[in-house]
């Protein structure tokens, strides 16, 4: 997506987050970013710099929790819905839908004069 979207894209980074979460359970960092981008067909790319401060303040706001496990030696982190974060997603992706189908209706054409006289 270009950087004009990229504006779109900071104000939907939770909700993508906990939507993501809500469906798969638990991921970490870099399958987040691959499952958007799969999901997108490659249009939305989500580089670290982006996810991962939306991770931790979604930690903070305790919606997300935390499990480090060794992989191959290293630690990978997973992420992880709290109860109140799934309740949050689905509060997020209603509101979100709800924007998209008024955005929707303001964007399109408006009706002629003529069929509104009539």
């Amino acid at each position: 997506m270009e950087s004009s979207g990229n504006e779109f894209l900071r104000g939907t980074l939770k909700t993508i987050v906990l939507k993501l979460l809500s469906e798969h359970g638990r991921m970490y960092g870099y399958e987040i970013t691959q499952s958007v981008k799969e999901r997108t067909q490659g249009e939305v790319t989500l580089t670290f710099g982006a996810l991962y401060p939306v991770l931790h303040k979604l930690e903070q706001e305790g919606f997300l929790v935390t499990e480090s496990v060794e992989v191959d030696g290293r630690l990978r982190k997973y992420y992880s819905l709290t109860p109140r974060g799934s309740e949050t997603a689905v509060q997020k992706v209603s509101e979100f839908e709800r924007f998209v189908e008024v955005m929707r209706t303001l964007l399109q054409p408006p009706p002629s004069l003529a069929s509104v006289s009539r």
